[in-house]
């Protein structure tokens, strides 16, 4: 994941809020950890200047923690030996920094923090330079050898796919609700095997359908009708428009580099390839087994469209680049191939503009208005799985037990069950239309950030 940039945006310290610090946080004791170490009494050689931040925090050990805060992302660094990104002692400074911008005189670095800025500006370089060079000649007969081999496993793994769900259709899908796990682990190992993970990924997935409570039977065959519909998408891969064809490939399992992506662009015109203000306006991190996974969600204030930005983890280690909510970056992005492109790169993030602006046209006056996007989406993409949806003077309500979504026309749009903040959002509504923004799977939403009184929060 890496930008190739000249000049790296950031938010002036005085621009700062809690809430979008508390949005950096990697979970929620972290943030009250960090709050509690917002005193001066916890700090000594606090400073700054136009880029960074830094402070020694007195820990348990002998020497003080050194923390600094590169604000143009922002980054952290600090040598406490905490495995969390940013660590308390980071978000604690940070937080300082918004309640007392005082406290932190403007100064010159010391050799500590001087010397973390150059190394990062190094390797900043060094990446601008690896991205800049032509990549190692493959041999395109080897090339050529492996791409048939792969689409031979393949094919022969979705033509047992389908004979599999086939049979299971006949079979009724009353009889399978009993069945165990290890009933979809089988066909699931067999795609793993085939080097259709995507397909994998899909069969794990319908135990938790199942699960799922009343109204399983539908959406099991709406989940099923839509892994028949991909299946037959590829036996007639050929005949398909290009960007379907690349709707297919994505969902059997076949990636497509960052660095082809962009290289790509740089050599012809395109209309995926776009220049304009983006606003940060919703993030998410989801883990799956060891594997963290960044969601952030962008919109252009020219385009008028959505982006996705994906970065993945390992464990505790740090993303490579952080957002912060409400954020305005001039950037290019590079959209994925795709019937309705959403997922992109960014390949030139430059200096910020004013803070975000414009968002009387973002989203949607209506429930009605929403969901009739989200149609013509899925018209184009019948497998998309995450739409970004904005509703404009919407109210958060607790109904039943559930929550919900309500707009001025009186329509009720579902909340997942899975959203835990329903009670906070609330609150920061005060019971008053607001702008909320999430992921809309087609079943509910599931809200990432709110606009109230010309601030944005964490939903």
């Amino acid at each position: 994941m890496v930008f190739t940039n000249h000049e790296s945006p950031h938010i002036e310290i005085g621009d700062w809020t809690i809430e979008q610090v508390i949005a950096l946080a990697p979970d929620s004791a972290s943030a009250k950890n960090g709050k509690g170490l917002a005193s001066l009494n916890k700090w000594a050689n606090l400073g700054k200047d136009q880029q960074v931040v830094w402070g020694e925090c007195q820990g348990s050990g002998k020497d003080p923690y050194r923390t600094q805060i590169d604000l143009s992302e922002p980054a952290f660094r600090c040598s406490c030996p905490s495995r969390k990104f940013p660590c308390k002692h980071g978000l604690g400074l940070m937080f300082l920094m918004v309640n007392q911008p005082t406290a932190l005189a403007q100064a010159n670095p010391p050799d500590w923090v001087a010397d973390w800025v150059t190394s990062r500006a190094e390797r900043e370089e060094k990446q601008k330079q690896k991205t800049s060079q032509p990549e190692k000649a493959v041999d395109p007969e080897a090339q050529a050898k492996r791409t048939k081999a792969r689409l031979q496993k393949v094919t022969a793994g979705v033509q047992e796919l389908q004979v599999w769900l086939h049979d299971l259709v006949r079979q009724g899908i009353t009889a399978i609700s009993t069945e165990s796990y290890s009933f979809w682990e089988q066909p699931a190992a067999r795609m793993v095997d085939a080097q259709a993970p995507s397909l994998a990924r899909q069969l794990r997935d319908i135990p938790s359908i199942i699960l799922s409570g009343s109204g399983w039977q539908e959406r099991l065959l709406y989940s099923l009708g839509k892994l028949h519909l991909l299946l037959e998408g590829f036996q007639r891969l050929d005949d398909l428009p290009k960007g379907i064809q690349a709707d297919i490939r994505t969902q059997i399992g076949w990636t497509q580099s960052q660095a082809e992506l962009t290289e790509l662009a740089s050599n012809q015109a395109t209309s995926n390839h776009i220049q304009d203000f983006w606003l940060v306006i919703g993030q998410q991190v989801e883990t799956e087994d060891r594997l963290r996974i960044s969601r952030t969600w962008l919109w252009g204030k020219k385009s008028d469209r959505y982006a996705l930005y994906l970065q993945f983890a390992h464990g505790t280690q740090a993303f490579e680049h952080s957002f912060v909510l409400g954020q305005m970056l001039t950037a290019e992005l590079v959209f994925f191939e795709s019937a309705y492109p959403l997922r992109a790169v960014i390949t030139n993030r430059q200096s910020s503009p004013s803070p975000a602006s414009g968002l009387d046209r973002l989203g949607f006056a209506t429930i009605d208005l929403a969901i009739a996007s989200y149609s013509k989406a899925l018209a184009q993409n019948p497998w998309l799985e995450r739409f970004p949806l904005t509703l404009q003077q919407v109210i958060p309500i607790y109904q039943e037990g559930k929550w919900f979504i309500r707009d001025r026309q009186a329509n009720l749009l579902p909340i997942s069950s899975r959203f835990e903040r329903g009670w906070t959002m609330l609150a920061l509504s005060g019971g008053h239309p607001i702008v909320i923004f999430g992921e809309w799977n087609g079943n509910n939403i599931y809200p990432l950030s709110i606009w109230v009184e010309n601030k944005f929060y964490v939903a």
